[in-house]
């Protein structure tokens, strides 16, 4: 129960916001601040401060112009200090998380009367890190051995990077840079940016030297003493696969916010998937066979390294013709014994229903033991290194030589790893009545040389985020101006793991819809007729006014392309298309040509359809092609739909209809930013009158007044 002191804290500081801003409180805001400190603040916890309720989310659609950044700071953060937590704000793209550390948060410390400090979260290989630095300066590798390993990774070098190295440590020196990518002032090149930065295996951490000027330290002890954590997604997600409080406070120590949260299921299975390439895994294991003298002469003089290392010949000797046979195998069960054909640049195979031949089970079988062997080998290398640099330990190596080789093991015990989670993904038999794993090949060339690589996936990530996640927080808000899908929250529930029990809500919009026009014009035909609808959209781009501000969202490059090659020259070049121009070119050249009074038109593809802010006569007209349904040629969505399938369920209703909801409201969402913003929709599918499901799709859309035409 949220007791009055809290309420009236929380009442007297949007008050006072509101009248700094000279603003008006909105109905959708309100409700939004009240549900989150009823939620947070009804959590009961013992006098540990551990959780004990079960019903400590709440999961609010908050549309565009809610201001649902505010409310849930000025909700979430008086419970959280009160509660003795941690507020993390995690965010899905840059966008935001930059608003809320420069615009929001800022504007909430100088009018609210609430007293917080706030730090940016980024994970460690955002981060310089001041030994590699210092190893460049002095123009020498800190391990050559360790350069054999990354080669295949950097390409950077010469006298580019020896000037940006030195202009590197003049600006941290000074105190002008603070050591973090994002910051400096120009693009650095990936190959450049890995010399100089490291992993969390590969850190000494409290053992190294520069430990006191680290950059990523010192971003660390301001995180030690913030009331609120600015993140993103995919660092609460990797915290939480370490095991949680690695980098971030331990889950049971914060209160979590998902803005933009429809991303974080996505986001959640790629940190859960596996990949590895068997060409690329046979070259780190010809490099660890070859750097074995350079180890023996650097390591073996502790007894126990020198055991270790005695055994690993034998260990990539049983396993280089593993993989060797897994290649064959591979191509075998693709279909290409010989390798892709001269014309083919890449080839995928998947696996029905994610069931892989047992062959190829067993020889994964095999392939685990043996990496399963080497992760261990390596890991205990690694802990013995790291123990070597602490001086109260006497481990019989010197320091020096430990902290020159621990880089190399800890990195190659990280590939291990992951070679180990592969081959687990493909031994394993998934179990009865759950969803299974997707499993698939792909053929690829990398430059001249081929390559097969091994893909495995869960199809859902919610058991995990159900217990890593949801189980393990003391409280968290997901919001999102489109979490319901044809106006339910059952499919992100089903795709997140939320809980019935948790507090579910849709907001009011602050928006008139009736301002927009929804329309279904005669010209709109099913695509299903390739040419017919090609043919519909030219007719229509050819029809537009001079004068508008038109978005035009496309399913795929290739009809893209097809009609702007179609359309008449002079409309070509009034045509901006996504896939000619820099996504920040093409929108600077689109606002220059509504500045100029002159009519313009983007050619946009899915992208477009989520995060494009063009508010007032930016843009007056959204055109969509073709209702948003997936191309099925993921072999994530695929396996699952076979899965839903083969237990009598309809994957199309079930799946593809509320995703095409979500992405369709998505899209329509582009055209009112702002309260005074008007304007029209065109839908070009006739499928929204003529399929079952088109009702439904209109139906799930705000309140637009309608032309259907037909």
């Amino acid at each position: 129960m949220l007791d009055e002191a809290l309420k009236g804290e929380i009442q007297a500081a949007y008050r006072r916001v509101l009248e700094a801003q000279g603003l008006t409180p909105r109905y959708g805001q309100r409700l939004m601040i009240a549900e989150i400190a009823r939620t947070l603040g009804g959590i009961e916890a013992d006098d540990a401060g551990k959780r004990l309720s079960d019903e400590h989310v709440c999961v609010l659609e908050a549309g565009t112009g809610t201001g649902k950044t505010l409310a849930y700071l000025l909700a979430a953060l008086p419970v959280a200090k009160a509660k003795g937590k941690r507020l993390v704000v995690a965010t899905a793209t840059i966008a935001l998380q930059e608003q809320v550390l420069l615009q929001d948060l800022p504007t909430l410390k100088a009018h609210s009367g609430l007293d917080f400090d706030y730090a940016l979260a980024k994970g460690r290989g955002r981060y310089l890190c001041l030994t590699r630095l210092e190893q460049a300066l002095d123009g020498v590798e800190g391990n050559p051995t360790l350069s054999l390993f990354e080669q295949s990774l950097a390409q950077g070098g010469g006298d580019h990077f020896q000037a940006l190295v030195q202009e590197m440590a003049d600006a941290y020196g000074s105190g002008r840079w603070e050591g973090d990518r994002e910051s400096w002032p120009v693009a650095i090149d990936d190959g450049d940016w890995r010399r100089l930065t490291i992993d969390h295996r590969q850190c000494t951490n409290r053992r190294c030297g520069h430990f006191a000027a680290c950059a990523f330290f010192r971003a660390r002890r301001d995180l030690e003493s913030a009331d609120i954590i600015v993140a993103n997604h995919d660092l609460v997600l990797a915290d939480l696969s370490l095991g949680g409080g690695v980098v971030l406070p331990p889950p049971g120590d914060c209160i979590y916010v998902f803005d933009e949260g429809h991303h974080l299921p996505d986001k959640a299975l790629n940190h859960f998937a596996h990949r590895v390439g068997v060409n690329g895994t046979l070259r780190w294991l010809g490099n660890l066979k070859k750097s074995l003298t350079e180890l023996n002469q650097a390591l073996a003089i502790q007894p126990t390294l020198a055991r270790l290392l005695a055994g690993l010949p034998e260990t990539i000797a049983a396993l280089e013709p593993r993989l060797g046979e897994a290649y064959s195998l591979g191509h075998q069960l693709a279909g290409r014994q010989h390798g892709l054909a001269e014309d083919e640049e890449n080839h995928q195979y998947r696996f029905e229903m994610g069931r892989v031949p047992e062959a190829l089970r067993e020889h994964a079988g095999n392939l685990l033991v043996g990496f399963a062997e080497l992760s261990r080998t390596l890991e205990t290398m690694s802990d013995i290194l790291r123990e070597s640099l602490d001086p109260d330990k006497h481990t019989g190596l010197e320091r020096e030589q430990a902290e020159a080789w621990l880089p190399l093991l800890a990195l190659l015990h990280g590939r291990a790893l992951e070679a180990h989670g592969l081959w687990e993904a493909y031994a394993e038999t998934d179990m009865d009545g759950e969803a299974p794993r997707a499993r698939w090949l792909t053929l690829e060339r990398f430059g001249s040389e081929p390559e097969l690589t091994f893909s495995a996936s869960p199809v859902s990530a919610a058991p995990t985020l159900a217990k890593s996640l949801w189980g393990s927080c003391f409280g968290a808000v997901v919001t999102s101006a489109t979490l319901t899908a044809l106006g339910r929250f059952e499919r992100l529930q089903e795709r997140a793991g939320l809980a019935n029990r948790y507090r579910y809500q849709r907001l009011p919009s602050p928006f008139d819809y009736s301002r927009a026009v929804l329309s279904v014009p005669r010209q709109a035909v099913d695509p299903g007729d390739r040419d017919a609808h090609e043919g519909a959209i030219v007719d229509f781009v050819s029809g537009l006014g001079d004068k508008e501000a038109v978005l035009m969202l496309f399913s795929s490059r290739a009809q893209l392309r097809a009609v702007e090659k179609a359309l008449p020259a002079t409309w070509r070049e009034r045509v901006l298309a996504q896939d000619r121009l820099p996504k920040r070119e093409l929108i600077e050249r689109h606002r220059a040509r509504v500045d100029g009074g002159e009519g313009s038109v983007i050619f946009g593809l899915a992208s477009f359809a989520e995060g494009i802010d063009l508010p007032g006569d930016y843009l007056t007209h959204v055109v969509i092609t073709r209702l948003p349904f997936a191309v099925p040629d993921d072999p994530v969505g695929a396996t699952l739909a076979e899965w839903i399938e083969s237990r009598g369920g309809n994957p199309f209703m079930r799946i593809s209809v509320p995703d095409a909801s979500i992405k369709l409201v998505q899209a329509c969402g582009r055209l009112i930013r702002k309260e005074a913003d008007q304007g029209r929709i065109t839908l070009l599918d006739r499928r929204v009158l003529t399929r079952r499901y088109g009702q439904a799709l209109l139906d799930a859309l705000p309140p637009f007044r309608r032309e259907i035409d037909g």
